[in-house]
C-alpha cells in the first residue's frame, strides 16, 4: 500500500469513521491477495472516500489525467497527492482515451492489485441503478482477475442536491462473492455484465433502470 494512501486512511479514514460510522459486511469475499475489480454502484463522490477507508487493501482508482500535468504550485501538490495515492491516469474523450485507461490498469491488476470500476459508468441522477456498461467485464477478462461486487447505500445523502455542508447519514458498504469471468463467445460479455449489475441490485435493493444513465 502506498505509504500516502495509508496515512490517509488513518486519518481522514478515522474522522469519517468517528463521523458516520459506516458499516461495512462481506469483507470475506475480498482476497487478501491476488488482482481483482472492484464494481460498485455509483450514487455520490464520496462512494470513493468511504469504499477507500472500509476496504483493508489498496485500490487503485482512476483520475482525470490533468490532475497528474496540472501547472503552478498548486499543479505539483496535486500530481504528488494523486500519484503518492496510486492512481491511474485517465484521458477522458473518446473510445481511444477509454482503451489508454484500460490499458494502465491492466499492470496493477496483474501484479495483483485492486482496481475499482463503476459499471454504470457516472453517478446516478436519482438514487436508481442504472444498465451497468460492459468495460469492467472486458478489463476483467483481459487481466484474467475476478469481478467483486460492491453495494454502497446511504452516500448521496451525504450531500443532497442542495445542501452547503456534509450531513450525517448512515452508510453501508456489502461486498458480494466474486464473479469469475470466462468469455466464450461475445454474447458472454453482455451477459456477465447483467449479472454483475444484478448481484449488485441485491446488495442495494435499489430500483433498476434498464438503460444507461447519461454522463
Amino acid at each position: 500500500m502506498p505509504p500516502l494512501y495509508g496515512l490517509a486512511q488513518h486519518t481522514i479514514g478515522r474522522y469519517l469513521n468517528h463521523s458516520w460510522r459506516p458499516t461495512v459486511t462481506g469483507l470475506g469475499h475480498l482476497p487478501d491477495t491476488g488482482g481483482a475489480i472492484l464494481a460498485p454502484n455509483h450514487l455520490s463522490v464520496a462512494d470513493q472516500l468511504f469504499l477507500g477507508i472500509l476496504t483493508p487493501r489498496h485500490i487503485a482508482f482512476w483520475a482525470k489525467a490533468e490532475y497528474f500535468r496540472s501547472p503552478g504550485p498548486r499543479g505539483l501538490l496535486t500530481r504528488r497527492v494523486i500519484t503518492g495515492m496510486g492512481a491511474i491516469p485517465v484521458e477522458r474523450g473518446n473510445g481511444r482515451a477509454a482503451l489508454a485507461a484500460f490499458d494502465a490498469a491492466l499492470p496493477v491488476l496483474r501484479s495483483g492489485g485492486l482496481v475499482a470500476v463503476f459499471p454504470e459508468g457516472t453517478r446516478s441522477p436519482d438514487g436508481r441503478l442504472y444498465r451497468g456498461r460492459t468495460g469492467a467485464v472486458r478489463l476483467a477478462h483481459q487481466a484474467g482477475v475476478p469481478i467483486i461486487p460492491v453495494g454502497i447505500r446511504g452516500t448521496d445523502q451525504v450531500r443532497p442536491p442542495g445542501s452547503r455542508f456534509p450531513r450525517r447519514h448512515p452508510i453501508s458498504i456489502t461486498f458480494g462473492p466474486a464473479i469469475p469471468v470466462h468469455i466464450e463467445a461475445p454474447a458472454d460479455i453482455r451477459r456477465l455484465t447483467d449479472t454483475l449489475m444484478a448481484t449488485i441490485q441485491s446488495l442495494t435493493c435499489q430500483e433498476y433502470v434498464p438503460h444507461y444513465a447519461r454522463t
